[in-house]
């Protein structure tokens, strides 16, 4: 037990760092990195989730909503988020991050304070297209940032701090538009959802300038003034010694060349080097489609991304505002605080896993399996709680919501995945050159966003509120088929590194062999 805890205590306090330089890197990478990141993705989550609380605070009856058009606008924004999710990480081989994130949130800033002067639905849908490019540089840019600086025992804990921070920005968007429609509706004849565009997007104008100033790159790029030379060299080093490949593999990859077994079977070519990293050539792309971290993780994060539906697509806020058991409708301020307890629990769920498989080990895996049972259960619930209603039974109306409520606050646990598969991907891409692994990372949320570009309308469309019994049955079908694909791309991974660390091991050892023929023989 006293082992284990201080196990604990030194993963925490990060004191298995016995090197105080590597101690005082990371720390600086942590704040000037996590910093930008946290904020730009708090703002990026606040400004998809306040289109909901502005749809629930009078958006809906000023501008004239109609059937699913509000599910219409998510795909909108959705298929521009798809369309600029590989172009946003190839940019970032280009243009250095440090100008390119700030300038994409001037971009959605901009547009964020452009929807406050919308009169119809249709103008909605048109900026969130363009948003959605503009934001698809936040998600997929920051975690391919994060598997560039860190390594795998340092990456889970990283990625869950940046997930949550999302999330806060979709618990606190309820607080805040509650607080703007009190505070401010009507004020300079403006109504309370207007002003809350407003105030979202100035406030992510200084982000953007903190950004510019201060936002390090990567590690071989770097030029950030609070880093020493030694830094620099130490930040490159330090991840090289554990497998991560961070510029152009000039030495034979046998597990990837078709030949895991034996490295000395057949010659080896020189390949040209512009043919490994330039991500405008098919050879390039042969080989990221030809990959099993392409699909294994494409299609993972397709499935996983499903099962956040209760969350992302706010069902919760939905169902109140159908308000299925009770005469009485909630207030406006009711519907934008209660649904906060989704994102507070995928806080507490996110930090607690990423920690968890960082400690383990980067058993990345258990939270596959934690989010298929999560799924069928809390779908069962909801399904159980309409059933109560049908049948009218004593006591329905408290039951049925008490159930309800539980039900979307546990499912907002899922939230988990969205850090560990990352980082996941990150582990299991570190020993490929930087491309690749940023376009396996902007895959699998292409893949995902592709999906629930119609899967939301199909599924969980606002007109089937309060129940979504078709998107219930579509969830636990989803959740099984995580927990089955989960274990699958556990084995292919677990396989492939065993492949991969025999032919480093077999290149290791014939090259001593070779050195020692050469001593002998002088």
């Amino acid at each position: 037990m006293k082992a284990t805890l201080s196990k604990v205590h030194d993963y925490f306090s990060s004191a298995w760092r016995s090197n105080p330089a590597e101690r005082k890197l990371v720390r600086k990478i942590d704040f000037f990195i996590l910093t930008f990141c946290c904020l730009s993705y708090f703002l990026n989550y606040l400004d998809r989730t306040n289109l909901t609380n502005a749809y629930v605070s009078g958006m809906r009856e000023d501008l004239d909503f109609r059937g699913d058009q509000l599910n219409q606008i998510n795909t909108c924004f959705t298929v521009g988020y798809v369309l600029g999710q590989i172009p946003s990480n190839l940019s970032l081989h280009y243009v250095k991050p440090r100008y390119f994130f700030p300038a994409m949130m001037v971009v959605w800033a901009g547009l964020t304070m452009v929807t406050a002067s919308t009169h119809t639905p249709q103008a909605i849908m048109a900026i969130r297209f363009f948003q959605g490019m503009a934001e698809a540089s936040t998600f997929v840019g920051t975690h391919y940032i994060l598997g560039s600086w860190y390594t795998e025992r340092e990456l889970g804990k990283r990625s869950g701090i940046f997930t949550a921070s999302g999330l806060a920005g979709t618990m606190i968007g309820g607080f805040i538009q509650s607080g703007i429609y009190t505070s401010m509706d009507n004020r300079h004849g403006l109504r309370g959802w207007r002003w809350l565009f407003i105030i979202d997007g100035i406030i992510t104008l200084p982000v953007a300038i903190y950004g510019f100033l201060f936002f390090p790159d990567t590690p071989n790029t770097t030029t950030a003034p609070y880093l020493t030379p030694s830094e620099r060299e130490l930040a490159v080093s330090r991840l090289k010694q554990h497998g991560h490949l961070l510029e152009p593999n000039h030495e034979p990859d046998y597990e990837h060349r078709g030949d895991a077994s034996s490295p000395s079977s057949q010659p080896q070519q020189q390949e040209d080097p512009r043919t490994i990293t330039s991500p405008l050539t098919w050879a390039f792309v042969k080989r990221v489609l030809g990959s099993h971290e392409w699909w294994g993780f494409v299609v993972l994060w397709i499935i996983a991304g499903e099962t956040e539906s209760f969350s992302s697509n706010t069902l919760l806020a939905l169902y109140m505002k159908s308000s299925p058991t009770s005469s009485a409708p909630y207030t406006v301020s009711q519907l934008n605080n209660y649904p906060t307890g989704v994102p507070a629990v995928g806080i507490v769920s996110t930090l607690f896993w990423a920690a968890l498989t960082d400690f383990l080990g980067g058993k990345r895996y258990l939270v596959g399996y934690f989010i298929g049972v999560t799924g069928v259960a809390t779908s069962s619930m909801i399904l159980g709680a309409k059933g109560m209603m049908d049948r009218q039974e004593d006591g329905w109306e408290a039951r049925s919501t008490a159930i309800v409520f539980a039900a979307y606050y546990w499912a907002g646990t899922v939230y988990a995945c969205q850090a560990t598969f990352f980082a996941w991907a990150n582990d299991a891409t570190r020993h490929r050159e930087p491309v690749f692994r940023s376009v396996v990372l902007a895959g699998m949320n292409l893949g995902s966003n592709a999906v629930n570009a119609w899967w939301s309308i199909v599924f969980y469309g606002a007109s089937m509120a309060p129940w979504f019994v078709r998107g219930m049955y579509a969830m636990m079908a989803t959740s099984i088929a995580l927990a089955a694909w989960t274990a699958g791309l556990t084995f292919v991974t677990s396989r492939a590194e065993k492949r991969r660390r025999l032919g480093a091991m077999r290149v290791s050892s014939e090259s001593r062999g070779t050195s020692g023929k050469a001593t002998e023989s002088g």
